[in-house]
């Protein structure tokens, strides 16, 4: 059996129980909700509701990315114990996570030479991330080798596909991303920006779509467009929200329709408390295998 572990960050947005099931060790970031520090502990200590009913009612949240003194002492007992570790990373096109990792893995090396931390910049986000996780855990349990699986997370993980669209545009007006001008104007035109990340890992937006509705629709044309096999694929699909349960059962149950093969298997996650604290309330994203990011 494969004697490597895998970690990932609390960005992956997936639940606890998820984690522990598939056996990958999670590292947290942290926020700061109104001056109040916590961390991002997959809504141990927080539920959604509360999270995102704060940020509805006006509560700033602030994020912070995983340090390297945090990375050292999360991997240090599983090469003690003689283990490899395999860690992906949140997107270094939204964060500076990656870089921390990789010198935390550096100074690793000197202490355990024989032992080896790979770090991979995922170049996804939310439940994409996690989902690329999840592929991982299911060649670990095949039987790949370290070598084997390092190798697919970078040979794969432009193939993880991000849509995602945002309804309210309330936070990304008090965190500076969009202007209180254009926020303003969207939300008189009911416009829903959908996005999505880019082969460099960043947040691209890419239609201006008016209603919620449509960008409902247009979010699961984007994934006829570019997912495997088109309404035969059989893959992995997931879903993470905020705070718009029904929205993201909406844009599942339209794939039910175009793609017999994922009816009643799309995963639906709440998006965490990091990434929440970046697109506040009202976002649905969507990630499946499929065409390479190339642009």
């Amino acid at each position: 059996m494969p004697t490597y572990v895998l970690t990932c960050e609390s960005t992956a947005d997936y639940p606890k129980s998820f984690f522990d099931a598939r056996d990958i060790r999670v590292v947290y970031f942290h926020y700061e909700l109104d001056g109040v520090v916590h961390e991002d502990d997959l809504y141990q200590s927080v539920s959604p509701e509360e999270f995102f009913g704060a940020l509805k009612a006006g509560s700033m949240s602030k994020t912070s990315q995983v340090s390297v003194g945090e990375y050292t002492e999360f991997w240090e007992p599983e090469l003690a114990a003689g283990h490899d570790v395999l860690h992906l990373t949140l997107s270094s096109g939204i964060s500076g996570t990656y870089n921390s990792a990789v010198i935390a893995a550096q100074g690793l090396k000197e202490k355990y030479p024989e032992r080896t931390v790979c770090v991979v910049d995922s170049l996804a986000a939310s439940s994409g991330y996690g989902l690329l996780m999840d592929y991982l855990a299911d060649l670990r349990d095949g039987g790949a080798s370290f070598e084997e699986a390092c190798a697919w997370a970078e040979d794969n993980k432009l193939n993880m596909n991000h849509w995602f669209f945002v309804s309210d545009l309330d936070c990304l007006k008090r965190g500076g991303r969009v202007s209180a001008t254009s926020a303003l104007i969207a939300t008189a035109l009911k416009i829903c920006p959908v996005m999505n990340v880019d082969y460099e890992g960043k947040l691209i937006p890419r239609e201006k779509i008016r209603t919620k509705k449509k960008a409902i629709v247009e979010l699961v044309n984007r994934m006829m467009e570019h997912v495997d096999g088109g309404a035969g694929y059989t893959g992995k699909c997931s879903i993470s929200q905020s705070a718009c349960r029904e929205d993201a059962e909406e844009v599942a149950r339209l794939i039910g329709e175009r793609i017999p093969a994922l009816k009643g298997k799309v995963v639906i996650n709440d998006i965490g408390t990091v990434i929440g604290s970046h697109t506040g309330p009202g976002t649905v994203a969507l990630f499946f295998m499929g065409d390479k990011r190339v642009d």
